[in-house]
Parts: C-alpha cells; sequence; structure tokens
C-alpha cells in the first residue's frame, strides 16, 4: 500500500511539473493574445442584438444598460426575450424602454416550448422579429463598454469567410466569497485555456459572452429550433455555421461576465454542468485539462511522499507558477478577480469539479435536472 501510495505521489507530482511549465506558458500567450484593441469600424452595418433573459440577477440592469448605450453611428435593434410575463426581467426592460426612447428595443414574450434547452425555446421565438443582416447574441449576464460593437461588427464583415465572431470573457465578482471564486476560474483557469487553445489550433471557441453572424447564416442552419435540444447552445451554434463559412475571428479583447454565485452549492451546480458539458463535446480535450490543476496536485504529492525537497520543490514551483499566471492575465486583461491567498482554494474546487465532471452526467439548470449525453444533447433525468 505504501508503494502505491509513493507512485501516486510521483505521478501527481510529475503532473504538476507539466502543469507549472503549462501556466507558465498559458501567461505568455495571454501577455501577448489580449493586450490588443481591435480597430474601431468606419462603415458599420445595422445590428441586431439578442438578448434572451430569464428571472433577475445582481447587476442584471447594468449589463444590460451597456448594451442600451453603444457608441454606435448605425441602427440597432435591441431584442429582449422572456417565457413568463411575469418574470420579473420584464420590469427591467420596460425600464430601459423608458429610459431610452430613442433605442430600438423589442421585448418579446412567448411561452412556447421546442426542447429541453429553455433558452433556445427563448430564441426561437425571438428570432421573427429579427430586421437587420447582422445579428449579435450574448448572454444576459455580460456587460460591455461603448466601443464594443464597433469593434466587433467590422470583425466579422471583414471576410465572407468569416462566418461568426466570438468574444472571450473575464470574471467580474458581484460581490462575497463564492462570487470571487467564480470569477477566478474564469480568469485564471478558462481563459488561459482559450489562449494555449488557440495558440496550439486545437480550440474553435464559440462563447455565449458574444457571438457576431450574419442573419443569411442563421437561415441557412435552419434557424435556432435544431438546436433545441442541446445543452451547449453557443458552440452548437458556431459549429452549425462553420459549416457552411469555416472562418471564425476571436477578437483582442474580453468582455465581461458576471459573476453572481451566492454559496458553495450554486458555485459547484454551475461549474458542473459546463465541465460535464464540455467532457461531452470534447472528451480527449477536457481530459487533457487535468494538467492544468499544478498546485493542487503538488500538494497532494507532497503529503503522500513526505516534505521531501523535490516535493516541496515542486509545490513552489507549482504556487509560482499559478501567481505568474495569475499576474499576466489581470495586467493584460485590467480586471482582477479575488485576492491571492484564495489560489489553493480555487484550485481544490477546480480540481473537486474537474473529477465530478466524470462521476455523473446530470446537470441542474433553471431548475430542471437533465441528463448529458454523448456530444452534447440533453434527455430528461429520468432518477430526479
Amino acid at each position: 500500500m505504501t508503494e502505491a501510495l509513493h507512485l501516486a505521489g510521483w505521478l501527481m507530482g510529475a503532473i504538476a511539473v507539466l502543469g507549472a511549465l503549462y501556466a507558465i506558458v498559458a501567461g505568455v500567450l495571454v501577455r501577448r493574445d489580449f493586450r490588443r484593441l481591435a480597430p474601431l469600424g468606419v462603415d458599420l452595418p445595422a445590428v441586431t442584438l439578442l438578448k434572451p433573459l430569464h428571472g433577475v440577477e445582481p447587476g442584471l440592469w447594468d449589463h444590460l444598460e451597456s448594451f442600451c448605450a453603444q457608441d454606435y453611428p448605425a441602427p440597432v435593434q435591441i431584442i429582449f426575450g422572456v417565457q413568463d410575463r411575469f418574470d420579473p426581467a420584464v420590469a427591467v426592460v420596460m425600464d430601459l424602454k423608458r429610459r431610452h426612447p430613442d433605442q430600438d428595443i423589442v421585448l418579446v414574450v412567448d411561452e412556447r416550448l421546442y426542447g429541453l434547452n429553455r433558452k433556445v425555446s427563448n430564441l426561437v421565438n425571438m428570432q421573427p422579429y429579427i430586421r437587420h443582416g447582422v445579428v449579435v447574441l450574448t448572454d444576459a449576464d455580460i456587460s460591455v463598454d461603448k466601443t464594443y460593437l464597433s469593434r466587433v461588427a467590422p470583425i466579422l464583415l471583414s471576410s465572407k469567410d468569416v462566418g461568426f465572431v466570438t468574444c472571450s470573457y473575464v470574471g467580474k465578482p458581484m460581490g462575497g466569497l463564492w462570487s470571487q471564486l467564480s470569477a477566478m476560474a474564469v480568469n485564471y483557469h478558462f481563459l488561459p485555456s482559450v489562449a494555449v487553445g488557440m495558440a496550439l489550433k486545437l480550440a474553435r471557441p464559440c462563447f455565449g459572452a458574444t457571438i457576431a453572424f450574419r442573419k443569411s447564416s442563421l437561415d441557412e442552419i435552419g434557424g435556432f429550433l435544431p438546436l433545441a435540444d442541446r445543452l451547449a447552445d453557443d458552440y452548437e451554434i458556431g459549429r452549425a455555421i462553420a459549416a457552411g463559412r469555416p472562418g471564425f475571428a476571436l477578437p483582442p479583447f474580453v468582455v465581461a461576465h458576471a459573476c453572481a454565485e451566492a454559496n458553495l452549492r450554486e458555485l459547484v451546480s454551475h461549474e458542473l454542468r459546463w465541465a460535464r458539458t464540455i467532457r461531452a463535446v470534447d472528451p480527449a480535450g477536457f481530459a487533457g485539462s487535468g494538467v492544468t490543476h499544478a498546485l493542487p496536485l503538488a500538494m497532494i504529492s507532497a503529503l503522500l511522499l513526505g516534505p521531501t525537497p523535490g516535493a516541496l520543490t515542486v509545490v513552489v514551483l507549482a504556487a509560482a507558477a499559478r501567481i505568474y499566471l495569475r499576474r499576466e492575465v489581470d495586467r493584460a486583461t485590467g480586471f482582477s478577480a479575488g485576492v491571492w491567498w484564495l489560489t489553493p482554494l480555487r484550485d481544490f474546487v477546480s480540481l473537486g469539479v474537474f473529477i465530478g465532471a466524470f462521476l455523473e452526467t446530470t446537470v441542474r439548470w433553471q431548475g430542471e435536472s437533465l441528463q448529458v449525453a454523448a456530444g452534447g444533447g440533453l434527455t430528461p433525468n429520468s432518477r430526479a
């Protein structure tokens, strides 16, 4: 038994060293890829913004207001969609309409469902109201600066081969420990993985933080309806559009994603949902991401092997690499999430979520328990 524990300790230590090297490389790539701003466009197209809503999370009014206040010279239509006329988000939209009487704001209230993904059903109901040729779909918890549309729209039209434009994002804590931990996962785990995946040409990201595409491309893929039973709707939209227009663009700037988790249960439930989704659509890539958990693996290795100079050196190396990565992300993006001493706790939670993704295939989303099939399809959870 002792020999097996020592073997496990050496294996974890070796993975931790690889993880530390990964963190250093990721820091260099983040600094390279996210320090530039995309140029402002001159000849700008009319745009329709799609905002599917469900309930009111902290900061919702400010997030939506950032899209209403765009410094954009061409026409902008904003379509908000809800599936319940008593949804509290309706009041937020009505307030925005009063404050922006000249803004072309449309509120769609339609309870029809077409599949297990309620967000997609919402989008199906909103689709007939799209009036402009360029469509930008963003999640409700995203906030942007006034130049956002002026930077995104020209990239989409820069080439006929560009099927969609997507944006990376950072976490913005909305207050409290769990919110900070959630934002740290976005900034210091997710964003570096995007930079590494793009550099190695292993990733073709399409994030709900921003998906800009032509209305004609949406029509070509049959609209949103074919995605009604898919969990990773953002990924599926990108994959479907790429079948007709293979190019895509990831601008060198980030938008902000609000992290509003109020307790451990919300944090773990949310992160498990996305971890299991990623595992379903990219099992090999998800398994390979185990190398990113360098610090907890190094600490577990030191416990198994004892406080030997080699084991402690690996812990120091992993910690230093994580601190370096954090510094580079903060400098490149201008955002900082959580205090530095929360890093070990954040990394142990991330390791637990990684392991948990292999133990179950169920997720909880908008109050429902769903089963995630291979490839990211959804079925009702018969055990719920």
